[in-house]
């Protein structure tokens, strides 16, 4: 059985909800005849709410250490694990980069096979065109490489966010 709610019917936007049993997982789709700063502000709190429902619990040791996100530089695949660089710490989470992407908020990219970056900690990026680029952040030595694959999708981002 499937109910239709319409929340707003105004001018400018319709907001409707579907409700359909059937259906294993939530999606919320948003139609637009252009993407403008109010549509990407939607977007925005979307994935702040889709990201705050999956707790990523960080570990050292046994110690079990629950982190901002805000204070996250980096995710990288570390032989079998996945750590999570801070300004000054690693932590170890029990996902995979892949699981990582599904999870996260918007200001997370994957940079390289390896890596997925914060880019609002970006400090500075070296580009390099034969090989990786670099990512630098501040008040920190920690790195990154960008690979050439995935160099364009982060420029497009950083752009994305300057607007």
């Amino acid at each position: 059985m499937m109910d239709i709610i319409n929340i707003v019917d105004g001018e400018d936007m319709k907001i409707r909800i579907e409700v359909d049993e059937r259906i294993e997982e939530n999606e919320v789709v948003v139609k637009c005849n252009e993407l403008n700063d109010e549509i990407k502000n939607i977007q925005k709190v979307l994935a702040e709410i889709a990201s705050q429902s999956k707790q990523i619990i960080f570990y050292k040791g046994s110690t079990e250490y629950y982190i901002s996100l805000d204070n996250i530089l980096f995710f990288e695949t570390e032989d079998s694990s996945i750590s999570a660089h801070t300004i000054n710490d690693v932590y170890v989470v029990k996902y995979k980069l892949y699981e990582l992407e599904d999870i996260l908020p918007m200001n997370f990219l994957r940079v390289s096979k390896s890596t997925i970056l914060n880019t609002n900690h970006i400090y500075s990026i070296t580009r390099n065109i034969t090989s990786a680029s670099v990512v630098e952040f501040q008040n920190t030595h920690k790195k990154v490489f960008v690979s050439r694959h995935y160099y364009k999708v982060l420029q497009f981002k950083l752009l994305e966010k300057r607007r």
